[in-house]
């Protein structure tokens, strides 16, 4: 093989390689470092809207700008009973600091009757969405009650807490985290 035909086959070796390199680069905005949404801290809250018993509808990105708790609950499960009076007590103490609770209630697997109950009983004032279609669980990769989303006012969860109850003052330090 001659001088030229060698520079011609590294050329083209080359061109190959660049241009495969470039097909399948990772679009702007599609990796970890973009603006993907997941239901995991340092990502992006997953967006959803959602109502409230009354019809009030609530979308989760128009709430930009404020540190969000999404609690994922239902009416049947202890632990979600348990963390109510503490998570009530925190909106009320934060909330004219931008702080907003979103209680979402699993209705695709509780009794729609007795959220009302529920609500009037632990004296809720924070918003309670209902997830009629699992549409936020499903985006949540919800597997356990209580689920507990902590959202800076970017949008990026910082904090995901599975289980519960939560206390006082784990509430108290994930939120101030958020508000930051």
């Amino acid at each position: 093989m001659t001088l030229s035909q060698r520079i011609i086959l590294y050329v083209l070796i080359l061109t190959a390689g660049a241009s495969w390199i470039f097909i399948s680069s990772d679009p702007a905005g599609t990796s970890a470092s973009g603006k993907t949404s997941a239901p995991q801290a340092g990502f992006t809250a997953p967006d959803f809207t959602l109502k409230t018993p009354e019809g009030e509808e609530y979308t989760l990105s128009e709430l930009k700008g404020n540190a969000v708790l999404v609690n994922l609950w239902a009416t049947w499960c202890p632990p979600c009973r348990a963390e109510m009076p503490a998570i009530q007590k925190m909106y009320d103490e934060y909330k004219d600091q931008g702080f907003v609770v979103l209680g979402v209630n699993m209705t695709y697997q509780d009794d729609p009757f007795a959220i009302g109950p529920f609500v009037s009983e632990y004296g809720l004032t924070f918003p309670i969405l209902l997830d009629e279609t699992s549409e936020v669980g499903a985006a949540y990769q919800v597997r356990s009650l209580p689920s507990s989303y902590f959202i800076n006012r970017l949008g990026i969860i910082t904090e995901v807490v599975i289980g519960g109850p939560m206390s006082e003052a784990l509430l108290r330090t994930r939120i101030e985290e958020a508000l930051k």
